[in-house]
């Protein structure tokens, strides 16, 4: 009797942490793992001991955005992605709604623990994800891009200083997170494109849906240009820029070159990370596709300075 009994719990315990993590699911391939790596790179002294704070205190702001996000329009997901919590009926609104505020001082008293500069990032972080679901931030496509940029911002800060052995963000770092946040304002809309007949459809305004020929060569313009800005700043040697400048050069001018639905896709992922995760009960299995990943690449540049000309 015992037995059973505590094995209903274990199991009970187990749908609940899948349901929770599934909340974040969609973004450990856009977010979690980017940010991590950009954290480590970026980080003024890197302790491997150290390390896994960063994901952690990653994961939990991307728990509360997400649920204040997939909260706010349910019937949408039903139709368009329904494996999701709540439309999967592993939970209600009410109920996610509830944990949405509960995250908020959860990341707080976090960020609490690494110190001043990881609480304000925590403090601005739950500010504008308000502004962006609560407020309808997101509705329009340059408002869109901002605010995401500034909470991209605030979960690089945070990890940054999770990651770093001393807690504490210096002048590269912050240099870092600057350039970073500059970069996927003005490039986030290379994920706008693979959703843009759904967008039109639904009334979303995104940059693809209001500037459709100037979004797309933005990408043929934007992505090569910044390699090479960040390639000078990062003082990569004649080689690495070369070869970083040319891959951006290949993935901006696919979107301009191919323009379906399913070459939208594939140009999304040579620009952000690739990444397919499938559930199977409670297993997770993570399969990485081998794609030269340009966001992810552009992330790794602050660790290089600091390896070759860091003191």
């Amino acid at each position: 009797m015992f037995s059973q009994t505590l094995t209903a719990r274990a199991d009970s315990i187990a749908h609940h942490l899948e349901t929770v993590f599934l909340f974040t699911q969609n973004d450990v391939r856009t977010t979690l793992i980017p940010v991590t790596i950009f954290a480590l790179s970026a980080a003024p002294k890197y302790n491997p001991a150290h390390a896994w704070h960063a994901p952690l205190w990653i994961w939990f702001h991307l728990l509360q955005f997400n649920i204040a996000n997939q909260i706010q329009d349910p019937e949408e997901d039903r139709k368009n992605k329904p494996s999701r919590p709540i439309p999967a009926g592993r939970i209600s609104v009410d109920s996610a709604a509830d944990i949405r505020w509960v995250t908020v001082p959860v990341c707080l008293m976090l960020s609490l623990w690494y110190g001043t500069q990881a609480l304000l990032a925590s403090t601005v972080f739950a500010v504008f994800t308000i502004w962006y679901n609560e407020l309808h931030g997101d509705r329009m496509g340059l408002s869109k891009n901002v605010l995401t940029a500034i909470l991209g911002g605030c979960l690089e800060v945070g990890a940054t200083v999770a990651g770093s052995y001393n807690s504490r963000m210096d002048k590269v770092g912050a240099l870092a997170v600057a350039l970073s946040s500059a970069v996927f304002a003005t490039t986030l809309h290379a994920q706008d494109f693979k959703d843009e007949e759904g967008d039109r459809l639904t009334g979303r305004c995104t940059l693809p849906t209001i500037f459709p020929k100037a979004a797309r060569f933005s990408m043929m313009l934007g992505i090569p240009l910044w390699s090479f800005v960040l390639s000078h700043i990062w003082k990569l040697d004649a080689l690495s820029t070369t070869a970083f400048v040319a891959y951006g050069a290949y993935v901006g001018t696919r979107f301009v070159m191919y323009d379906t639905v399913g070459a939208d896709k594939q140009s999304c992922k040579f620009y952000s990370v690739s990444q397919n995760i499938t559930w199977e009960h409670t297993e997770v299995k993570l399969t990485m596709d081998s794609y030269q990943l340009w966001y992810a690449l552009s992330h790794l540049l602050p660790g290089y300075w600091r390896f070759f000309y860091g003191v």
